[in-house]
């Protein structure tokens, strides 16, 4: 069956950095669409960056401090976070969409606290 699981969440001082990873498996159809969503206590999921056929899209919150990337043979992407700041704390999702016959697969989520 699909799995997606992400890593790479944890504490950090404002103005660091953090890499998140998110890989999914389980489709011979591979995973065309793959992005990052967040979620903060009291508010609504929200995108953070996506990357579909090799074309990015970020939050307006994250641009120029975020990057999103992929390997699509492993159907693994990253999201490289730069100049963090206390309000990108969030619990982070991995949404990887199913080529074929589609759907949408959540990962698990992996928390994310900037603060000194």
């Amino acid at each position: 069956q699909v799995q997606v699981v992400e890593s790479g969440g944890g504490l950090v001082q404002p103005g660091g950095s953090l890499r998140l990873s998110c890989v999914a498996s389980g489709s011979i159809f591979g995973f065309p669409y793959m992005g990052w969503f967040r979620q903060a206590p009291g508010k609504q999921r929200e995108l953070v960056a996506s990357i579909s056929r090799g074309t990015p899209t970020y939050g307006d919150s994250v641009k120029g401090r975020f990057t999103i990337s992929r390997d699509n043979v492993k159907n693994t992407a990253w999201l490289q976070m730069n100049s963090l700041k206390p309000e990108d704390t969030a619990v982070y999702y991995c949404l990887a969409q199913r080529g074929g016959p589609g759907g949408n697969y959540w990962g698990q989520g992996t928390q994310v606290t900037v603060s000194s």
